[in-house]
């Protein structure tokens, strides 16, 4: 199988790693590396300077990926329109995933859009929430699933709000947070979650917490607490099965329950496609949305 010109650029130019970039095409490293010095060849110009800590992109090489980019979306946009003409649901659907969503709650949602839809095709990339965001407002994706409170134009649903909860085999209220020496563990994430958690923080409490634990995943953060080493704060979606521990849902010094709430954004015109369509729906069947589209 012959991987396009075009899907060859926009991978390298995602990864940044030749390495990366042939697993991902699967294809050889030596042949992907001279399917690039072939292109390069015919631009008569450097697309990507190679290093030792991987592959940066050059100006030309800006021009012409994105030039790429833009005929792939074109292409893959005409594919869904002729297939939907059929009545079929088929093409691409292309989703960007808050980590902490794509973790925890895409699963049982995408196994059952899967299995009613085996022919669409299923592109999906997952980080912190400011970057889905930029996916999404670059139009790269169909679908955004937003932890926060995104500023998007276009069609917005609230899909749920997710409470936080101390998490901790000791501490038993908030209040042992003014005196405690345990540490508290943090997971590194986008800085919208981060000033929530310091914003409750302040409101609380008149200094820091003593200790601090930083780990770089949730699930990380999460087995730490559960194994007694220090106390985290984790969204309620993220401790179901946590019984063995104490969860005590956090509160400003007002009584008000801290909560997170996750969005899922989409366009009027992205809609249209059927394949977008059915994961939206399906995603109301699952027990989504919990307010009426916003469309701006």
């Amino acid at each position: 199988m012959q991987v396009s010109e075009m899907e060859m650029l926009i991978t390298l130019s995602e990864e940044l790693n030749m390495r990366r970039a042939a697993e991902r095409l699967f294809v050889s490293q030596p042949a992907l590396s001279q399917r690039l010095v072939a292109i390069e060849r015919r631009w008569a110009t450097k697309l990507f300077i190679r290093s030792s800590r991987g592959l940066s992109i050059t100006p030309q090489g800006e021009k012409v990926i994105g030039l790429a980019k833009e005929m792939n979306r074109k292409e893959l946009e005409l594919k869904s329109e002729l297939t939907a003409e059929e009545g079929a649901v088929y093409g691409t659907l292309r989703i960007a995933v808050a980590s902490i969503m794509g973790q925890y709650w895409l699963p049982r949602v995408l196994k059952r859009f899967v299995e009613r839809y085996p022919h669409v095709r299923v592109q999906l990339v997952t980080g912190w929430s400011s970057e889905m965001m930029r996916h999404m407002l670059e139009e790269h994706f169909h679908i955004g699933i937003i932890r926060g409170n995104p500023d998007w134009k276009g069609v917005k649903e609230r899909l749920f709000s997710d409470p936080l909860y101390l998490v901790d085999s000791e501490l038993t209220s908030l209040e042992q947070l003014r005196k405690t020496e345990r540490p508290f563990i943090q997971f590194k994430s986008d800085s919208t979650y981060y000033q929530e958690i310091l914003e409750w923080w302040q409101d609380r409490f008149s200094s820091p917490p003593a200790r601090t634990l930083v780990v770089d995943q949730i699930e990380t953060c999460k087995q730490m607490a559960l194994h007694g080493i220090g106390f985290a704060i984790l969204p309620e979606s993220t401790i179901h099965e946590a019984s063995e521990v104490m969860q005590i849902p956090l509160k400003t010094s007002s009584g008000k329950i801290l909560k997170r709430d996750t969005w899922i954004l989409s366009t009027e015109s992205m809609l249209e496609l059927k394949q977008v369509q059915a994961f939206w729906d399906i995603v109301k069947e699952e027990g989504g949305s919990q307010s009426d589209g916003i469309r701006n």
